[in-house]
């Protein structure tokens, strides 16, 4: 995730009664240590981001590398139109996700997979079925962008989590191209590219 003090520059509004019944589940994940210590009000105004980077148009979304579920979680109660698939390698971390689900009661819309994403991407239930691709955090920024343009649908959106707006960019435009990507666009805390249409 991009460090506390981006958090707080680049703020959206919580409204906590919206977000009050995922604040148990956010305070249990950082007792783990499945989440940072942040405070949880920042924690969701961060995610929030993600959620307004998604187009209004989209359907099916996958969060990657989705941890104790941010900002899968917080997307799911800010859209809820939307469908979540909330993707960890991590058993444990899938275990209590599913959990957390259930008790939310977002297990009509919402699921959780657990799995390394270069095995999703040879999925044909996964390979280009989102409209979005979401993460925070998966890992090597370049290798986010390839496993997501494979799991998203041609015109839909990757939307990656990014460092502060001070900090020099990551991104380098002919390996984007190559990737059949478009942007990036900053939005807030996060990085927005487009998948081309085939032609």
């Amino acid at each position: 995730m991009s460090d506390q003090s981006d958090m707080t520059e680049n703020a959206l509004p919580v409204d906590p009664a919206k977000f009050a019944a995922l604040e148990p589940v956010l305070s249990a994940a950082q007792k783990i240590g499945a989440l940072s210590g942040a405070p949880i009000e920042q924690i969701i105004s961060h995610a929030l981001w993600f959620a307004r980077a998604i187009p209004g148009s989209a359907r099916r979304v996958i969060d990657l590398g989705s941890g104790a579920g941010v900002p899968g979680l917080i997307v799911a109660f800010d859209r809820p139109e939307l469908e979540l698939v909330l993707v960890d390698r991590r058993s444990g971390r899938t275990d209590a996700l599913t959990r957390s689900v259930l008790a939310l009661n977002l297990g009509s819309r919402v699921s959780v997979k657990c799995s390394e994403i270069d095995a999703l991407v040879r999925d044909g239930n996964f390979y280009k079925q989102f409209d979005a691709a979401i993460s925070r955090g998966l890992g090597p920024p370049l290798e986010t962008l390839r496993f997501s343009r494979d799991l998203v649908k041609p015109g839909g959106v990757i939307i990656i989590s990014e460092p502060p707006p001070t900090t020099q960019s990551r991104w380098n435009l002919d390996d984007i191209l190559a990737l059949g990507l478009e942007g990036p666009i900053r939005l807030g805390a996060v990085a927005m590219f487009h998948v081309k249409q085939t032609d």
